[in-house]
Order: structure tokens, then C-alpha cells, then sequence
């Protein structure tokens, strides 16, 4: 059993078919796990979606960007309010630009007939691999999508409470955007890296070959190159609403 394993994609359908062309480079996948946040933040809603909608034997479950996506626009409205009222006049305008992009993404995203897919995401998914293996797929960390999320920093202390009573062998979760192996009574917590919007100094589209069989499993992290120049040059031509946060990323890089 071989399993591509993926997160935060964050609309950007290049970086994701870069991805796609290493799962054909290592001899394919029969499976793929997505670890969610699919459209925001990035140049392309709809070809993410679009390409993760179709996803040959896909499990995905949902980040907290494709959840605020699906919530009705008032209830984003007034708390993105909330936010910038006490925020800094730099956070503030990065507030301003993704409520801006929220309302762009799901107008296209609905024009395209891919609005219903990303409301159905689930919070969260439950697997076995063939040893037995019980593997909980979750965006940030058991129960929630957002908040800190799963790190290296955390103290032991603050992982027992996180993973207390969760029943799985195996957590496996995006959001941070940073590449994580971790093991704590018993328990392994993996974050595969993020496709896009990079925070660590690797800019190549992160991602994950799980290998398992009766004996057990293996992870193999992955990097998969592409243009960034390109994407950034795409970037610039839908006149993004939040242009200016997304090539945050890349800057200096």
C-alpha cells in the first residue's frame, strides 16, 4: 500500500502539479491523503479544488481556510472586525485582504460548480493501514482545524493534553507549514510540510510517500520543484485581492 500524503495547497494549482508529477516520478500512489486548506491564499481557487475534487481515491479532510470559506459572509464579516480592531495597522490590512479574498475565492469557486466539495470536507478522517495501524488524519490537531497547531516547541506537557484520548497510532496533520516527526507515549505525529506559501527556507512544494504493509509503514519525505516565478507572474495577472500577504512568502527567498 502506497499513499501520497499533502497539505495546505493554498490554491496553487502549479505547486500541486508539481506534486502530482513526482506521485508519477516515484511509480504512483494507490491512494493520497489531503490534510486540507485547498483555495485560500493563492492565485488559483478553482484549479486546486477542481484537480482535488476529481483526485483519484482521495481522503481529504478540511483546514480552517476552506472552513472559513464555506461560512456565510456576514459571520466572516464581523469577525474579521473583531480581529482588526485590536490588530496593528500591518495586520490589520493583511485582515482587509483575506476577507477580500474570501469573497473572491467563493465567487469563483461557486461559479465553477466546486463550492459544495470544499462545504463537505470533514473535520477529520480515521484509517488502518495493513499492520493494524490506527491513523488519524486532521488539519491542525485533534478536534480543530485551527489554533497553534502540532509543533516542535510545544512542551511534552502540552502534547499530552493534545493527543489525550484520541485512540490512533498515527497523527497526521498540516497547518504549520513546517515538516514535523514526533513521537510522544506511543504516538507518532507527522506533518508533511506544506505544498505552498512556504515558511521554512525550502520553497519546493512539500509532500509525503507513505509505503505500508502487514510489517508496518515507512514515510519518505518528498520535495517537488516548480516555477515559482511563473506562479507569482499568475499571481499578478488574476489581480489577486490579497497579492501583495501570498508573495510574503517568497520574500527573500
Amino acid at each position: 500500500m502506497r499513499v501520497a500524503v499533502f497539505s495546505d495547497v493554498h490554491g496553487n494549482s502549479i505547486a500541486l502539479d508539481a506534486v502530482l508529477a513526482d506521485i508519477e516520478r516515484v511509480g504512483g500512489v494507490d491512494a493520497s491523503w489531503f490534510l486540507g486548506d485547498a483555495a485560500m491564499i493563492g492565485f488559483d481557487p478553482v484549479g486546486t479544488v477542481g484537480r482535488l475534487a476529481c483526485w483519484p481515491n482521495l481522503v481529504s479532510v478540511r483546514g480552517n481556510g476552506d472552513r472559513r470559506l464555506a461560512t456565510e459572509p456576514e459571520i466572516v464579516r464581523e469577525a474579521t472586525e473583531r480581529f482588526i480592531e485590536t490588530a496593528s495597522d500591518d495586520d490589520a490590512a493583511i485582515w482587509r485582504a483575506t476577507y477580500a479574498e474570501y469573497l473572491w475565492g467563493r465567487e469563483v469557486l461557486r461559479a465553477a460548480g466546486l463550492f459544495d466539495w470544499l462545504g463537505a470536507l470533514p473535520l477529520e478522517a480515521r484509517l488502518s493501514l495493513p499492520d493494524g495501524t490506527r491513523v488519524l488524519l486532521v488539519h491542525a490537531a485533534p478536534g480543530t482545524d485551527e489554533g497553534p497547531g502540532i509543533r516542535a516547541d510545544q512542551s511534552d506537557e502540552q502534547l499530552e493534553d493534545m493527543l489525550d484520548g484520541i485512540e490512533a497510532d498515527l497523527v497526521v496533520v498540516g497547518h504549520t507549514h513546517r515538516p514535523l516527526d514526533r513521537t510522544f507515549n506511543g504516538v507518532r505525529v507527522w506533518n508533511p510540510g506544506s505544498v505552498s506559501n512556504p515558511v521554512t527556507e525550502d520553497v519546493r512544494a512539500m509532500w509525503t510517500l507513505l509505503d505500508a504493509d502487514d510489517t508496518g509503514y515507512r514515510l519518505e519525505r518528498r520535495f517537488a520543484t516548480y516555477d515559482v516565478a511563473g506562479m507569482l507572474s499568475r499571481l499578478a495577472a488574476v489581480h489577486h485581492p490579497a497579492e501583495a500577504h501570498i508573495r510574503g512568502f517568497w520574500a527573500g527567498r
